[in-house]
Order: structure tokens, then sequence, then C-alpha cells
């Protein structure tokens, strides 16, 4: 059997998919390690994966698609009337309020408007994997901006925030709430703190050539400092899964481990009955989650951008997706969202690292590919 030639299931209808997830494998080369898939109002209709060794069932870092499933765990807490978009963050974590953050919402410092995108040290390995030690210190700093006036991607600690105020208000970690909410009612297979005994299903990422090139912002710009490009002794973003404190403690913004069935089967579960469970969100969080709240340009990537609270404005990017679509890429290449107007959830990984990083070329053949098949 021929490494790169796709594995896996699609409906019928759907066979279109595979044709395209094939001329990517093909295009990426020998090795490719990569999985889709698809759900289509609570179905999985494209179930495929590439690569050596690769199955259905293995895992992969998550990088920032970590961030959708933590904030999952926010939408069903203000939908419970636990949270408050709109309650300052000082309520729920009084520490919070010095040098100029009291004033903060739980609103703006999920769409990336507080800025406290990092530290102005930055952070070791070890600080970084632990969620409650980076909250800690972003918790006593000065925002590098005026609290919403402007926006940028917290891109290794809005999680840690967000996972603060839910621990202050519920007694409990966001990563433990993401359990008993979503993976667990649901047989989703993304996890916060990958297990002992499921570590044989872990894909290490692989890096590409061009990772050692050096970006053209400095350590101690925005950008440096929100990627952590300050602290000289911090770990490279790429090699955050492959590192075992990372999987292990499962930072709440970088440090998931799932299949793409995992990353797809929490935003089929977010928005519809999936197995005979009802959905995670009724319609009117759906929509609040779904809502814009940061568009245009982003003062650490350095370009547009969309996000809701806690989300990529998903739909922002795709045009073929319906409004109000939300979810979250990574790094690593890794996209995932629910399109609740069309019923759609969707879930992308893959094993090398991209240059440049994020969903690039991949996810742009395979979204439009499943939502003709859809139609």
């Amino acid at each position: 059997m021929i490494e790169n030639t796709p594995q896996g299931t699609v409906a019928d209808g759907f066979d279109s998919v595979r044709d395209t997830f094939a001329a990517i494998t093909a295009a990426e080369g020998t090795g490719y390690p990569a999985q889709v898939v698809a759900y289509r109002h609570g179905e999985r209709v494209v179930d495929l994966w590439t690569g050596p060794g690769i199955t259905g069932e293995s895992l992969f870092g998550a990088y920032s698609a970590s961030k959708g499933a933590a904030h999952l765990v926010v939408a069903k807490l203000v939908q419970d009337g636990v949270l408050d978009l709109d309650q300052r963050v000082s309520h729920y974590w009084p520490e919070f309020a010095v040098h100029g953050k009291r004033h903060i919402t739980l609103r703006e410092l999920l769409s990336h408007q507080a800025g406290l995108v990092g530290a102005d040290t930055g952070f070791t390995l070890e600080e970084l994997a632990d969620d409650q030690v980076v909250a800690a210190r972003l918790g006593a700093q000065r925002p590098y901006w005026r609290p919403g006036r402007a926006f940028g991607y917290h891109a290794l600690v809005v999680a840690a925030l967000s996972g603060e105020v839910v621990r202050r208000a519920t007694g409990q970690t966001i990563q433990r709430l993401f359990t008993e909410y979503v993976s667990a009612p649901y047989a989703v297979d993304f996890h916060f703190g990958l297990p002992d005994d499921l570590e044989y299903r872990f894909v290490p990422t692989l890096p590409t050539e061009q990772q050692g090139e050096t970006s053209a912002q400095g350590p101690n710009s925005l950008s440096g400092i929100a990627f952590n490009r300050n602290n000289p002794h911090g770990p490279q973003v790429w090699e955050l899964p492959n590192l075992e404190v990372i999987r292990k403690q499962g930072p709440a913004s970088i440090g998931g481990v799932a299949s793409a069935d995992g990353l797809a089967r929490m935003y089929a579960a977010a928005i519809g009955t999936l197995d005979g469970v009802a959905p995670l969100l009724e319609p009117e969080t759906v929509a609040a989650v779904g809502q814009l709240h940061s568009v245009g340009y982003d003062l650490v990537n350095r370009s547009q951008k969309a996000f809701t609270a806690g989300f990529h404005a998903t739909s922002e990017y795709y045009p073929v997706l319906g409004q109000g679509s939300f979810g979250h890429s990574g790094a690593g290449g890794q996209q995932a969202f629910a399109d609740p107007r069309n019923g759609i959830a969707f879930g992308y990984t893959r094993g090398r690292f991209p240059f440049p990083p994020g969903p690039g070329r991949d996810s742009e053949l395979l979204i439009p590919a499943i939502y003709a098949a859809a139609r």
C-alpha cells in the first residue's frame, strides 16, 4: 500500500473530498501525516487519513486549536449563568485589578483586547506549561495597550487567562471541565493532559526545512513577546506538542492533543444533537459566540484578523461558510470549526509543521470541497 494514499471512508456524494485530500498529500510528498474529518447534521461524512503508521485514531498536537476547546467551556458557563461576558474580570479575580486592568471585561479578554499578550521577560518551558503561573504573571502586569481600544492575538496565553477566571468562578480548571462537559459525554477524542496509556497514539510534529528562519519581527516587539521569543531559553512554537511537559499538563492555549475527529466532533456536539445526546450549546449561545467582536488590524500578527468571544470568526476566512461560524486554527496547520447555519463541523490535523505557520492551502482546498459535496 502506498503510504500517501488516503485511507478511510466518505459518505455517498463526498468522493470529491477524497480526491482533494489525495491531491494535497501528493503535493506534500512522501510520508506526509494528516487527517481530515467532517460532520453534517451530526453524521460523520468524511473520515480520511494518510501517512506511515497513521490511522483515524492517531493523535496530533492541537496547538492553538486548543483555545477553541477551552472556550467551549467558557461558552457553556456563560449559558449556565456562572459567567457573564460583560462582567469585569476583576470581579472573579480581584488580584487582576492592578495597573489599569480593573475595568477589563471577560468579553474583552476573550476577544484579545486586554493587551496581555505575554510577559516582559517571557516564560520558561516549565512556566509556559503551567496555566496558573502564566495567569499570575500576567495578572500582575501592565497591559501593552489601552484595553478595549485595539486587539492583538494572545497566542500562547489567552486560555490561561480565561482559565483563571473559570477556576476562580467554579473551583475547577478549564481542562477538567472540558472533560466533564465535552469529551466524556460526547466521546470527543481531545485531551488536555495526555494519559500515559494513550502516548502510543501520539504522532510527533515534524519540522520543515524553513523552521530555522529568523522572524523579521524582533524578540521584544509585540509579536516577539506574544510568541515568547523574548525569552532565549523558551521553546520554539513548532516543538511544543513534542515536549512531554506540554502534553502532560495540557496548557489550555496550546497544549491539547487530538485527532481530526476529536476536533470536528467537539464542534458537532456544540451545535447539534450527536449520537442522541443534546447539543452542548443552545441556539442563543451559539449565536453569541459566533458574533464578531474584534475585526481589523491585529497588533501582534500585523495583519487583518477577525475574532469572536474566544474563537476565530471562521466565516471571515472562508467565505463559503455560513455567517456566525466559529472555531480555531493552530500554528501546526490545524483547522476546526462549527458552521451552525449549514450544520457542518470540520477538523483537520497534520504532523508536518507548515511554513509559514497556521492553516494554509490544505484547508483552503478541503473546505470548499466539503461544502460543494454537501450541496
